[in-house]
């Protein structure tokens, strides 16, 4: 277990970039659920709540933008939205089986999990957990997870005569997951210099997952678009950036003094510091507000 990570750190909000704003606006409160905080004209940005308080994720549209072929850079391969139970899951499957999309699905064992792409083919994981005490560990340490099938029928039975009204307070981003360009050194940096704990070393799956506090993974990392895989162009489409929040500015300046004793960059952008893992991909690291 880290020694310097707290414990108690979670993930805040993603920020995407996208080639149509109104359209992206339009995708993800009528099919993902989400409410619009805040939309700003001028910088053609938009921001997502469920609570109308926090902000779970930010869009900007970008000019000329491209739209690279899925697994062919580093980046996003998915950002996952933790709702708080399986009945909330089962609302937000009747609403994508509505809208017509194509849903893919996993029973991961600790998890049940729905996934989409939006209209830029930025992937979404809509999941919920399982109890806590149902996760197991093999013997080398690492969380027991699969790709089963769901259980469709089951899931559905959850909602029987409900009506959807959008994704519920109490959802928040529970976890992320990048294409890297090597595992080695991503997990060096994730691990060694962030100080997530490795809970998932998948070498049959050339994956490794992270976390802290015993999550079952808050960033996953894979090296399906290539061994040496790279950002692409600034003005793609895809992840401008993850945020990790932390529970108190003292916890937050324990694991920034390690990065800087570690030689990281670390930059000051507003009330976030800013650091990049060893593909590029920006993190930012922010302090729950009070």
């Amino acid at each position: 277990m880290s020694t310097f990570l707290d414990p108690a750190i979670t993930l805040g909000e993603v920020k995407l970039k996208v080639s149509q704003l109104e359209h992206s606006i339009q995708f993800y409160t009528e099919v993902v659920g989400l409410k619009v905080l805040q939309k700003d004209e001028a910088n053609r940005t938009a921001s997502f709540t469920t609570d109308g308080e926090h902000t779970l994720l930010i869009l900007e549209e970008v000019a000329n933008a491209i739209v690279p072929q899925r697994r062919s850079h580093a980046g996003l391969y998915h950002f996952a939205i933790l709702l708080p139970d399986r009945r909330s899951l089962s609302l937000a499957l009747r609403n994508l089986i509505q809208s017509g999309i194509h849903i893919g699905q996993a029973d991961h064992l600790v998890s049940e999990a729905l996934y989409i792409e939006d209209p830029d083919h930025n992937g979404i994981e809509i999941y919920a957990d399982r109890p806590r005490e149902q996760w197991r560990r093999d013997s080398g340490g690492n969380y027991v997870m699969a790709s089963d099938p769901l259980d469709w029928e089951g899931l559905l039975a959850e909602s029987e005569g409900l009506t959807w009204n959008g994704l519920p307070q109490g959802t928040v981003i529970g976890h992320i997951h990048l294409h890297i360009g090597d595992l080695r050194i991503a997990r060096a940096f994730y691990e060694g210099k962030l100080g997530f704990d490795v809970v998932g070393d998948y070498a049959q799956m050339s994956a490794v997952f992270v976390s802290a506090g015993g999550y079952h993974h808050h960033i996953g990392m894979n090296i399906w678009a290539g061994v040496g895989a790279v950002l692409p162009p600034a003005h793609s489409v895809g992840l401008s950036y993850f945020t990790v929040v932390f529970p108190s500015a003292a916890s937050r300046e324990t694991t920034l003094d390690h990065l800087r004793s570690a030689d990281v960059d670390v930059s000051a952008q507003g009330n976030a510091y800013v650091v990049h893992d060893p593909s590029g991909i920006t993190i930012h690291l922010t302090v729950q507000a009070a």
